[in-house]
């Protein structure tokens, strides 16, 4: 259980035993938000939570979370773990990272419904304020990495001075996406430099850490994540005692994917959509299937979304099926790249998309 989990259990615990009143359902959606959000392994007791209380999400009657999904365009009917994860849950979150997290419990506990909407709105804003700064501390750490010595480590240390503390591992997870290489951010505090790391399966961060404990004040963490604190004197010695220490090979830096199953798209039809869903809900220790194909064509494509991060086309199977495609990601590079290979092979997830009361079967 995360932390959220255990006070669930509590509150539900002292309801019974103090008030003889039942908090069960009332907290469920709640403890769910938090197990989502906090990336637990959705197995056992904590799928049950995200499963049982996104349930009773899409039927909230809490005016704060209502108020919340509205102003981020969404219907309760709809909410998935991935709208908890990705839209619901950063909003939340944001006002703790830049500001007190009191306006979030604030839009949780309101009982007004224009006073929320305002909350709601506000947390929208710095949300996407957290967002920008990220975008911002993401280039000035690829730049650092591909511009300096940085480029032959094989953990990397990054120093952003000017960095807001509470997106450095934001930041750290995102440069271990694009490099996948174990990674620190590290920024300057009150109290010196701080910073945060987020690793790959081959590399335990907490024991290497523990390994360069004489050049930190603290630190503290697991395998995949760690929080540490520091004089600023040692930050570049700490940079050549991880790598000198780390242990991997090109070997371990080849980031793995694992197929379940070589699919052709041509098996896809919209009830297999829907019985995957029973799945659901999808997340860490609980991924989404991965399926493949080779030898696709892209006939049409087009760049769309308001940052130009999504790829659309008309897929061609070697089989001669047609089928709806969309890319999230680098659309303009892939879409050059595509372009130059002719063919190439996907690893991709079927849905259903919903646009204008029109559904369609959809390959991303």
């Amino acid at each position: 259980l995360c932390g959220a989990g255990v006070a669930y259990k509590l509150a539900v615990a002292l309801g019974k035993r103090m008030a003889g009143v039942d908090f069960t359902e009332r907290y469920l959606p709640f403890a769910a938000i938090a197990t989502v959000t906090d990336v637990m392994a959705l197995v056992d007791e904590n799928r049950i939570l995200v499963k049982e209380g996104l349930k009773r999400l899409q039927a909230t009657d809490n005016i704060g979370l209502l108020a919340l999904m509205k102003a981020n365009g969404l219907e309760p009917s709809q909410i998935t773990a991935y709208h908890v994860g990705f839209i619901l849950g950063p909003c939340l979150n944001a006002s703790g990272r830049l500001n007190t997290a009191k306006l979030s419990l604030g839009l949780l506990t309101a009982l007004d419904t224009e006073e929320a909407a305002a909350i709601a709105e506000e947390l929208v804003q710095l949300n996407d304020s957290r967002k920008a700064m990220t975008e911002q501390g993401v280039r000035l750490a690829k730049y650092q990495v591909e511009t300096t010595s940085l480029q032959e480590d094989r953990v990397l240390v990054i120093y952003l001075p000017d960095c807001h503390e509470s997106i450095a591992g934001i930041i750290a997870g995102r440069i271990r996406e694009a490099y996948y290489r174990p990674v620190f951010v590290l920024t300057d505090s009150a109290e010196g430099v701080k910073g945060s790391g987020r690793s790959i399966e081959e590399y335990s961060m907490f024991e290497r850490l523990t390994e360069c404990a004489g050049l930190l004040d603290k630190f503290g963490g697991h395998p995949m994540a760690a929080g540490l604190s520091l004089r600023k004197e040692n930050v570049e010695p700490l940079r050549c005692m991880l790598n000198e220490k780390c242990g991997l090979t090109e070997e371990m830096l080849t980031e793995k994917i694992h197929i379940d199953v070589a699919m052709p798209i041509s098996y896809v039809y919209p009830g297999l959509v829907e019985e995957f869903k029973l799945l659901e809900p999808f997340g860490r220790s609980n991924s989404k299937p991965v399926f493949a194909q080779k030898g696709v064509r892209a006939l049409k494509t087009r760049i769309v979304g308001k940052n130009k991060n999504v790829l659309r086309m008309e897929l061609l199977t070697p089989e001669g099926v047609r089928a709806e495609g969309v890319y999230f990601g680098e659309a303009e590079e892939f879409d050059r790249w595509q372009r130059e290979r002719g063919e190439f092979s996907i690893l991709y997830y079927p849905q259903l998309n919903t646009y204008r009361g029109k559904t369609t079967l959809e390959i991303r």
